[in-house]
């Protein structure tokens, strides 16, 4: 299927996004979201689809949300029409089962940002450049920025982002745990790949256990988020795939994953 903004391609058990809006360094619009959503919806019913990458171009992951769209709001009322589908997006990588891992190379800033947050895995390029500068332009982050952040590389340096609009670097941002892994500039798709394929070897249903269980227990207490684990753990063991590992560790050979 052909889309405006984005770029879909499936092979291999991965299936990759792509933004494609070179001429407004693939801002973030109405149209973007709908657009994503709709591939989301897709690949969750897709059973071919085990892991998905999410990226942009070389110069640009996604420069912020559309301010030629978004300048034209005049109210609370059509505010939060666009956030809900800016939201839609952001959540349903986040809730998708299969794991997402973001691509970057270039600028993530803004919406960018909070596009990135909602994956599981970042990597980026040398040349990629953070951050979430809504505040110079008399908004804050709608998309999680002011909570998927401090979550991800702690509040005092979230605060420091968010307060200034000040950008952060690939280096920077590996040694703050924004991502990690940075990348030469024009490997971080082929490294993205190599990840996902390792990825999409592993069972299915563990891994989607697997995510959720890191995301639900982030949202508890420790001790609810270890009592959950550990029935988690318990459940895969109804697997056939469980089965089917640990014979093929005990019998030294790769194991025949079935999925179940």
């Amino acid at each position: 299927m052909a889309y405006n903004t984005i770029v879909y391609e499936k092979s291999e058990g991965i299936g990759t996004i792509t933004l494609n809006r070179p001429k407004s360094m693939n801002a973030l619009s109405s149209e973007v979201f709908c657009e994503v959503a709709e591939v989301l919806d897709m690949i969750s019913a897709d059973p071919d689809v085990r892991v998905v990458i999410l990226t942009g171009s070389e110069k640009f992951f996604a420069a912020g949300a559309d301010i030629t769209e978004i300048r034209n709001i005049s109210n609370a009322t059509e505010a939060h029409a666009f956030l809900k589908k800016a939201r839609a997006v952001f959540n349903g990588l986040e809730d998708l089962e299969k794991p997402v891992i973001a691509a970057v190379s270039g600028f993530a800033l803004g919406g960018g940002c909070e596009l990135i947050l909602a994956c599981d895995i970042r990597i980026c390029s040398e040349n990629a450049v953070f951050g979430q500068p809504e505040i110079k332009i008399g908004v804050i982050p709608g998309g999680g920025g002011t909570q998927r952040l401090p979550r991800t590389i702690g509040v005092t340096k979230a605060k420091e982002l968010l307060y200034t609009g000040d950008t952060m670097n690939a280096a920077e941002a590996l040694r703050v745990g924004l991502v990690s892994k940075v990348v030469p500039v024009g490997k971080v798709l082929e490294e993205a790949r190599t990840i996902a394929g390792k990825i999409a070897r592993q069972p299915g249903v563990t891994l989607r256990v697997t995510k959720d269980v890191v995301n639900t227990g982030l949202n508890l207490d420790i001790k609810s988020a270890l009592a959950y684990e550990a029935r988690c753990f318990e459940m895969l063991f109804d697997t056939e795939d469980q089965k089917e590992g640990m014979a093929a560790f005990v019998e030294k050979r790769k194991p025949n994953f079935k999925d179940r």
